[in-house]
This record gives structure tokens, sequence and C-alpha cells, in this order.
């Protein structure tokens, strides 16, 4: 089978397709035959060598996280039912331990059995990966904003996976909203999807033009940029209103005047704040499953690679030009 591997840290050309020993379970795993893969920012991110304090990566490691897939193999605990069903997964690690791969870039990847999720009728394997993260997230974000109708609301990054979707529930919810981005494909994916104005965040002066836009602010800032960026959005918020910071798009966390917020009456989250331990990922994760099914919610897949071009999928979202989720796909999806 293949994988991905990472030998040394560096650019997308430490990318390494090769041939490994198919992985076994233990006990509590199985093996997922994995038909496509999440690119993350955050995988581009470890790749350069970021976040080692945090993360801690061992060279060399597979990259990737979500896989979406048929379960071929199940471990002595497991309920052999799981055999042959179709589901959406994290990984069991994004390390090579003993030598086989058990990251998401992979034809076939270890899962803990308690992290599946079988994927309904109605939805794709590719739907269901691009959800895996962001679905998720973006219902856990969206329901502590309690977005009221009438009300607007600016999006950064909002031709990403996260801000495509925030924008979407942003309108069912009677918001306006302001999506920034850069750049007019982008700009006009997030008119699509039915945000009320667009700005272009290379702009200088962009968070001015919110302000004039909104008539002095807006209530709810979903920062998927960060840094800079997510720093001037912070001044686009209304007094009295919410920003919201999950993202790092722009390289990190949102770098702004909090205390200046703060005492304007603006309430600062990020997204430790919103991802607590209590949440119930199982059901956030069935909701966002439904109403894509529904049709009620679109998944924006931008770009899909094939494994042996994994490295223009990571330079693709370095270079800022995908749209929604980045996937690689390793077999016959359905």
């Amino acid at each position: 089978m293949r994988a991905v591997q990472v030998k040394e840290f560096g650019g997308p050309e430490v990318l390494e397709v090769l041939e490994f020993p198919a992985p076994q379970p233990d006990s509590a795993e199985v093996v997922v035959d994995v038909e496509v893969a999440d690119v993350m920012f955050l995988d581009t991110r470890l790749r350069s060598g970021w976040g080692q304090d945090y993360f801690a990566l061992s060279l060399p490691y597979v990259p990737g996280g979500a896989v979406g897939g048929v379960v071929s193999a199940v471990g002595a605990q497991v309920d052999p039912r799981w055999l042959g069903k179709r589901v959406v997964t994290q990984t069991a690690a994004s390390g090579i331990g003993g030598g086989l791969p058990t990251g998401g870039y992979a034809e076939k990847s270890l899962a803990k059995a308690a992290t599946l999720t079988e994927i309904p009728d109605g939805l794709t394997t590719e739907q269901a990966v691009g959800l895996a993260h962001d679905g998720r997230t973006a219902l856990s974000v969206f329901d502590t904003a309690a977005v009221q109708p009438g009300s607007w609301v600016l999006i950064t990054a909002a031709a990403g996976g996260l801000g495509t979707l925030l924008t979407q529930l942003s309108v069912a919810a009677g918001a306006h909203v302001v999506a920034a981005a850069r750049g007019q494909e982008k700009l006009a994916l997030a008119t699509r999807l039915g945000a009320t104005a667009v700005v272009d965040y290379s702009a200088d002066g962009w968070e001015e033009r919110v302000r004039e836009i909104t008539g002095g602010g807006v209530a709810v800032v979903f920062d998927g940029a960060g840094g800079e960026i997510g720093g001037a959005a912070l001044t686009a918020a209304a007094d009295g209103g919410l920003f919201l910071g999950y993202g790092s798009a722009a390289g990190d966390f949102a770098q702004g005047d909090t205390e200046a917020a703060v005492a304007r009456g603006v309430r600062v989250l990020g997204l430790f704040d919103v991802v607590e331990d209590d949440v119930d990922w199982v059901g956030i994760t069935a909701r966002a499953q439904q109403a894509v099914a529904e049709g009620a919610l679109e998944v924006v897949i931008g770009q899909t690679f094939p494994i042996d071009q994994v490295r223009q999928a990571h330079a693709a979202i370095e270079s800022r030009s995908a749209l929604g989720r980045t996937l690689l796909t390793l077999g016959a999806s359905l």
C-alpha cells in the first residue's frame, strides 16, 4: 500500500509517496481502506516544522487526520458489524509506529473503533470527509454566537471550508453577511452562498469599509483568518458585539487590541472557549451530516488531488488559491 511520508520538515517537496506494509489493528482499532483524506492548512504548517512545542511530531511521520472509506479489518474487541461499512473517522495517530503508517494520507489507515461514524445514505464520502472537521466546528461556533435575524455578521476567510458553512448558516438564520476574503474568485463564491456584501481584505482600510456597509459595525465576527486580518476584523465589531476567532489562515490567531475591544463591550472568544470537553460531538456531527444530506448546507469542495499529487495539494493551500475544502483521493470514492 502507498502512503505519504515526511522525513524532514520543509516545503511541499518533503512529501514523498512510498510503499509500506499494510497496518494491522490492535484490539480496539479498525483498518479503513481510505477513499478520501482531508488536507488541512494545519497539515501544511506541521509539515513546515511549526508547532513542535505543542504537537511534538517525531520524524518520519504520515500526515493527515480525517479520512473516509470502508472498514476492511477489525480488532479482537471491535464489533465485527463494522466490517464493510462506509465510515468517516480520525486516524489513530499521525506518525509511524513500528514502521507502519497510521496517518490519513495512506491507502489504509488505522482508527480507534470509538471514533467511527457511519456515513449515512445521501452523503458522499467526499462530503463526509469535508465535514469531518468543519461541520462540527461550524455548528459549535454558530451555536455559541446565537446569530439573530436582521443582524450583521462578518466572516473572514469566508471562502474556506468553515467560512462557507458559516456563511450559509448565518444567511439561513436571517442575518446579513459581510464576507471577507482575498480575490474575486473567493468573493464570487461568498456571493453565490448568499453574502449580502463582500470585501477584499487585501485592500487597505477594508475594516472601515465593513463599518460603513453595516452602519457602525457588526454584531458578530467569525474570524477564520487570524493574524493582522483578525486584528482588523476585531475593530469592525460593533460596541457590545461578539468576536469569535477560530482560525489562523493568515499564519496565527488574531492579533489585535483586545483591551480596546473589551472596553467597547465586545466579547472576545477563541476556539477553545467553544470547544469544551462536554460538547456532544456525536450529536453535532449527525446534525451537520443531516443538514447536508437534506440539502440545507453545501459542502464546498474546491479541489481534489490524487495521492501522487499531494505536493500540489499543499502548494494550493499555502498559495491561498484553494477554495472550500481540499481533499486527497486514494480510491474509487462513493
